[in-house]
């Protein structure tokens, strides 16, 4: 049998529809529970956090959410609190959907924006500006 040269390499694939649909499930689900403040944290209760993505593992027993407090600011105490309440939270989520299955939180922080203003101050360089502009 004939084995993909991807996994050979060790290189991740690009995530199923499956996991796309089911990481949307989670992350919309999520986002409305935090955003109700159903989880009984005062740290939480004092943030809005946005969640960005959700990935899962190709068995979907894993999800991933990224995550960032509106601002940035406190991203640690949120990312602290969130996994402090990650059963609760999975409780809570897991009720507001219809998947058999309850895959484990995780939570990691969302550098998205943090990335974008990065290529923006590259691509405002005089030095790159001359490259694109010739």
């Amino acid at each position: 049998m004939a084995k993909n040269k991807s996994s050979e390499a060790g290189m991740s694939r690009a995530p199923t529809q499956r996991q796309l649909r089911v990481g949307e499930v989670i992350r919309r689900t999520l986002s409305e529970v935090l955003g109700r403040g159903d989880v009984h944290d005062a740290d939480l209760g004092r943030m809005s956090i946005t969640v960005g993505e959700v990935r899962l593992s190709p068995d979907l027993k894993v999800a991933t959410a990224y995550v960032l407090p509106l601002g940035g600011k406190d991203k640690e105490l949120a990312l602290d609190a969130l996994r402090r309440n990650k059963h609760e939270i999975r409780h809570l989520v897991m009720r507001g959907t219809t998947l058999k299955f309850a895959p484990e939180l995780r939570f990691e922080l969302d550098l998205t924006f943090d990335r974008m203003d990065e290529t923006r101050r590259l691509f405002a360089d005089d030095h790159v500006r001359q490259d694109l502009d010739d």
